[in-house]
């Protein structure tokens, strides 16, 4: 009798044990974080040329840039021992296409519209950071002439975006991990800086440290030959 009457407890016992465990003890999932929005532009405008620098275009107070031929003072300006490094004028563009931070479809550097002045910088390094703030405001005040384009190179997603966030830097930005671009340059500087005419060709590099506003204002005024207003 009692084995009969185990046999019938036993598996009332089991279902009820199966009803109060199991599913009701499982943590429930976790969402995945959402991937914080990019603070820089997207790249779907780097094509198209500046308002102001397109043909039959003038802009008040700024001259027409000089052709890479005439410009004997397109050199590279460095500290070190690369100070006296050969000029830079009549050089176009390497033939190189980078990533942009926000997704998307690649920018071939050549495709890029001029004038255009290129940032490579790092949020590791020091002067980048220092620098950037000043190229945040030349985007701003020289918009419609010329285009400002950051390369980051050598860094972390999270440490650009960071840096982005924390100074306010919105122009767009382009991805270049294995430093493609200084290699085909043959410039290795953190942070550098590349002058790129309406025609394409790279007028000036600089790296000489972190730029000012006044020290951005003068490069452009006398490599683009554009008047950056204050």
């Amino acid at each position: 009798m009692n084995r009969r009457l185990a046999l019938v407890i036993l598996p009332l016992l089991l279902t009820l044990a199966g009803c109060t465990s199991g599913a009701a003890d499982d943590p429930a999932p976790r969402r995945a974080a959402a991937e914080r929005p990019s603070p820089f532009r997207d790249c779907s405008t780097l094509t198209a040329r500046p308002t102001a620098a397109s043909p039959g275009s003038a802009t008040p107070g700024a001259t027409a840039p000089a052709s890479p031929a005439a410009t004997p003072d397109a050199t590279v300006s460095a500290t070190g021992a690369d100070a006296t490094a050969p000029a830079a004028g009549g050089q176009a563009l390497p033939e190189l296409t980078l990533a942009c931070f926000t997704g998307g479809a690649p920018v071939a550097l050549r495709d890029v519209a001029g004038p255009v002045v290129i940032n490579v910088w790092a949020s590791w390094c020091p002067p980048c950071r220092k620098e950037l703030p000043a190229f945040q405001r030349l985007s701003e005040r020289a918009a419609g002439q010329l285009q400002v384009v950051g390369v980051n190179s050598r860094d972390s997603r999270s440490g650009a975006q960071a840096i982005g966030e924390d100074f306010g830097i919105r122009f767009p930005i382009l991805v270049d991990q294995g430093e493609a671009l200084q290699r085909k340059l043959e410039r290795s500087f953190f942070p550098m800086t590349i002058l790129v005419g309406a025609d394409g060709q790279v007028r000036h590099i600089e790296a000489s440290g972190a730029l000012d506003d006044a020290q951005l204002a003068a490069l452009v005024r006398k490599h683009l030959g554009l008047t950056v207003p204050a």
